[in-house]
């Protein structure tokens, strides 16, 4: 027994230990309201770092993959992810990292890129392809104004998976997710 499985079943919530598609549903609403720390306007889901839900040998399982391997935030996030599916009634969840294949931008979903742009972040304009890799120059949108008149201020912005950018036409400074 873990810490956590006597608390569950004294919540209000309806414990969830069925392992029916219904309750796999319900796990990913959940999940879809789990922020991410760094940036509150998206969700865990949004950024494509929740990779799997499903139930194996009574317990629901969670394959999480980190943003990057330093991320200051992944411990948070595997928290965050556990209290709120116990506060749902899953009893004991299992969080596993999965590493392979790694993270990419190209994972955020449409709907997390628009929250994104509506949060002042510009959204990644390419795919993590070898060429973006390798500093081909993106155009990079204002997402106050939608302007494609942008520049560089710097290769780091408020956290190291952002760059620095100003809008030449709004005169506005914004972080850029940079393609990973």
């Amino acid at each position: 027994m873990r810490a956590g499985d006597l608390i569950s079943t004294d919540s209000a919530a309806e414990l969830r230990i069925s392992g029916s598609a219904a309750d796999i549903d319900f796990a990913w609403q959940v999940l879809n309201d789990v922020p991410d720390p760094e940036v509150p306007a998206v969700s865990v889901v949004d950024l494509g770092i929740v990779r799997e839900v499903f139930w194996q040998d009574e317990h629901l399982q969670v394959l999480i993959t980190p943003t990057y391997s330093g991320c200051p935030a992944t411990e948070f996030i595997e928290e965050a992810v556990r209290d709120a599916l116990l506060q749902a009634g899953f009893v004991n969840p299992q969080l596993t990292q999965k590493l392979d294949p790694a993270w990419t931008t190209d994972w955020i979903t449409a709907e997390g890129r628009e929250k994104l742009k509506a949060y002042g972040i510009a959204p990644p304009a390419a795919s993590a392809s070898k060429r973006s890799l390798l500093g081909e120059p993106v155009q990079v949108h204002c997402p106050q104004c939608g302007s494609e008149h942008t520049e560089q201020l710097s290769e780091f912005g408020s956290t190291a998976c952002k760059a620095l950018y100003r809008c030449n036409d709004c005169l506005e400074p914004f972080d850029y997710f940079k393609c990973i």
